[in-house]
């Protein structure tokens, strides 16, 4: 094989590479979109509300704790899910996302943060006590189970990646929206 042959080789190969790195990096972004922003919505709801209503409407479970508390508002609840499938309607405008799997994603990780909140308390955890790794990835890992369950399809790797990125993400965030005054606690 000549030079220039060698060189149009390896462009190719690159060229293959960089579209199958650019595909993988959209699904991720795609994927985490409406559940990252389903998920932030509820903090700035409250801060603009001032008042909202718990979802478990001081109710109590059988252990005599909150079955969610405070923090878990039916205002939140509904506006996270909201705000996630828009994003889903805004993607599927280039084709990457449905409504459909954006309202999925969306009511997956408000049932997952919800369900983050409810382990907490039967810990014994009030609200805004850290639980690392669980306040990072229940909303996440309950989103892509319901995605997976409900369309199929969910590469490993993706999900993998995903689970590894996300916390660290969650905790910027996290910090960011405590320096904002939109957070009493940076976790």
């Amino acid at each position: 094989m000549g030079a220039r042959a060698h060189v149009s080789a390896l462009r190719i190969k690159s060229s293959a590479e960089g579209r199958l790195v650019d595909c993988f990096l959209r699904r991720l972004l795609v994927l985490a979109a409406p559940c990252y922003v389903a998920n932030a919505t509820p903090v700035i709801v409250a801060r603009v509300l001032k008042r909202t209503h718990p979802m478990d409407w001081e109710r109590r479970f059988i252990d005599g704790r909150r079955i969610l508390g405070d923090g878990k508002s039916v205002e939140g609840f509904f506006s996270g899910i909201a705000s996630g499938t828009a994003v889903g309607l805004a993607l599927s405008y280039v084709s990457a996302l449905s409504v459909g799997e954006a309202f999925t994603l969306s009511l997956g990780a408000m049932l997952g943060d919800a369900l983050g909140s409810f382990v907490k308390r039967r810990l014994g955890l009030e609200r805004g006590d850290p639980a690392p790794l669980l306040d990072q990835l229940s909303f996440l890992l309950v989103a892509l189970l319901m995605y997976q369950l409900t369309y199929g399809g969910l590469d490993a790797f993706v999900v993998a990646t995903l689970v590894a990125v996300t916390p660290l993400i969650h905790l910027l965030t996290n910090r960011l929206a405590y320096k904002l005054g939109l957070k009493d606690k940076p976790w």
